[in-house]
C-alpha cells in the first residue's frame, strides 16, 4: 500500500474524520481484461472495501464520494486527474451498523444508517444505529451533520435523494414486513418528518394475504414529476402517482417474478420518459448460480398503467480464450447488480443510448440500447482476480465481484468491488 499521512480531526457526536491524504496514487494492477474499455486509474481505498458513489465538482476540483462496504464508513476520493486519484477523507461511522449507501444532491448528502447483518463486520449483538443521516457540503471535505431521520426499527437501504425537500426511502418500518417506501419531509433538516408511505398489500402486520415472495423496496425511487417508479423486490416494478405525497397511488406493476428470481427481483429502475422506456435489473444473490435465473431488461412505460417487457440484456460470455464457458463455473455471484443512476446529479452523465451494468464476477458490461427491442453488448471490463478478502463474501472462491458504477460528465467510469478497492475506467468504442 503507497504511503499514508493520517492526523485525527474532530466532528460531530459519534463520527470522528480522519484525513488519508495519499501522497500518490495507487498503481493499477495487472491482468484485467476488456473491451472496447481502458483503464485510466486505480485507488486501494486504503485496503478498505468501497460500494454506492456520488459525485461532485467543486471549483476546478472533483469530488468521489463513497459509502464503504460492512461497516467502514464513508470516503471522499479527489479524481480531478482520474489517473491520479487519491482519498483526501475517511468519516467513521457508527459500530455496528451497516454505511454502504449514500447520495448527492443540493449540497447535501444523505448516508443510510441499518443494522449490520451478521458477517459483515461489527457485531450484530451490540447497539446499532438507523435511519439516514443528513450532511451539509458547503466544505467539500469537511461534511457536517445536520440532522437524522430514524425509523424506529432496523434503519434504511438504499435511499433516494434528488434534491429538494424529499428524501424517498427504502425503510424497515415497525409493524410491516420488508422495506417500504417512506418519504420524509427534510425542509428542516434538524427535524425531518414523515409525509407520507406506501407498500404492497400484505407487508403490514395482520394483512392477508401475504405479499409475493421477496417483496421489499430495494431503492432508490426514481421520481419523475409527480410519478415514482420502485424497484420492489419480488413485487417487481411498481409505478405511483405521488401527486399526494400523504397518499400515493399505483398506477402500474410489471411482475417479474416468477420466473425470474424473486430474492431481489427487481433492484434497480431507470426511467427514460423521453424514450417511452425503463431499464430494469434485479440483483444476484446466491454464489454459483444456485437460484432461478437472474435479468437485466428494456420496458415500455408509454402506458404508465400497464408496463410492457420488451427485451432481455444478452448474458455477458466469458472471452473465448477463457478456460471456463459460463461465468456460472468461475465462483462467486454472476448476475446484474447496478446501473449508473444518479441522473439527477449535474456531475453524472445523462442517459443516453448506452447502459452501464455492474454484474458481479463478469465485471462491468456496457450496452448499446439504440434499438430497445434489440440491445446489444458493445464492452465490457474484467479486473483481475483480488488477493485477499475485505469482508465474508464470496464465501467460495475469491474471485473478483464488480458492486456500483458512476459515469460523470467527463466520461470516466467508477466501478467499486468488494475486494479490490476503485478502478477508473474510460468506453473507447464509438
Amino acid at each position: 500500500m503507497r504511503p499514508i499521512h493520517l492526523a485525527a480531526v474532530v466532528t460531530a457526536a459519534f463520527l470522528s474524520a480522519v484525513p488519508a491524504t495519499q501522497t500518490r496514487a495507487d498503481p493499477i494492477p495487472s491482468g484485467a481484461v476488456g473491451q472496447n474499455v481502458e483503464a485510466v486509474g486505480y485507488s486501494n481505498l486504503n485496503d478498505k472495501p468501497g460500494f454506492k458513489m456520488s459525485i461532485q465538482k467543486v471549483g476546478e476540483r472533483w469530488y468521489l464520494y463513497i459509502g464503504m462496504l460492512w461497516n467502514e464508513g464513508w470516503q471522499i476520493v479527489d479524481v480531478t486527474d482520474p489517473a491520479e486519484p487519491k482519498v483526501v477523507k475517511e468519516i467513521e461511522g457508527p459500530a455496528n451498523t451497516a454505511t454502504d449507501q449514500m447520495e448527492i444532491a443540493d449540497g447535501k448528502m444523505i448516508t443510510a444508517l441499518a443494522k449490520i447483518s451478521p458477517g459483515w463486520g461489527g457485531d450484530p449483538n451490540k447497539p446499532f444505529d438507523e435511519g439516514v443521516l443528513i450532511w451539509d457540503l458547503k466544505d467539500p471535505l469537511n461534511p457536517q451533520k445536520l440532522g437524522q431521520y430514524k425509523t424506529g426499527s432496523l434503519g434504511t437501504h438504499r435511499n433516494g435523494y434528488q434534491g429538494g425537500k424529499y428524501m424517498h426511502l427504502s425503510a424497515i418500518m415497525p409493524g410491516y414486513k420488508g422495506n417500504i417506501y417512506v418519504i420524509v419531509d427534510i425542509s428542516d433538516p434538524a427535524h425531518p418528518v414523515e409525509a407520507g408511505r406506501w407498500w404492497v398489500p400484505g407487508q403490514k402486520d395482520g394483512e392477508s394475504p401475504a405479499a409475493p415472495p421477496g417483496t421489499m423496496l430495494h431503492g432508490p425511487a426514481f421520481i419523475v414529476g409527480n410519478i415514482a417508479y420502485l424497484p420492489y423486490g419480488g413485487a417487481g416494478m411498481v409505478v405511483l402517482d405521488i401527486s399526494d405525497v400523504a397518499h400515493p397511488k399505483k398506477i402500474g406493476q410489471l411482475q417479474m417474478s416468477p420466473p425470474f428470481a424473486s430474492s431481489i427481483g427487481v433492484h434497480t429502475v431507470i426511467p427514460v420518459p423521453e424514450r417511452s422506456l425503463a431499464f430494469i435489473n434485479s440483483e444476484a444473490i446466491q454464489e454459483d448460480c444456485k437460484e432461478p435465473l437472474q435479468n437485466a431488461s428494456i420496458v415500455d412505460i408509454s402506458v404508465s398503467a400497464k408496463p410492457r417487457l420488451m427485451a432481455l440484456f444478452p448474458l455477458p460470455l466469458p472471452p473465448p480464450d477463457w478456460p471456463i464457458k459460463s461465468f456460472c463455473e468461475r465462483g462467486g455471484r454472476f448476475g446484474p447488480h447496478n446501473q449508473n443512476t444518479l441522473l439527477h446529479n449535474p456531475f453524472v452523465q445523462p442517459q443516453g443510448n448506452l447502459v452501464y451494468l455492474t454484474y458481479f464476477n463478469a465485471g462491468l458490461r456496457i450496452y448499446d440500447t439504440s434499438s430497445p427491442t434489440a440491445p446489444r453488448e458493445v464492452g465490457y471490463f474484467l479486473p483481475p482476480d483480488p488477493t485477499h478478502r475485505y469482508g465474508v463474501f464470496p464465501k467460495g472462491k475469491l474471485v473478483a465481484q464488480s458492486e456500483d458504477v458512476l459515469v460523470d460528465t467527463r466520461g470516466f467510469i467508477y466501478v467499486t468491488h468488494k475486494n479490490q478497492g476503485l478502478w477508473i475506467l474510460k468506453y473507447t468504442g464509438k
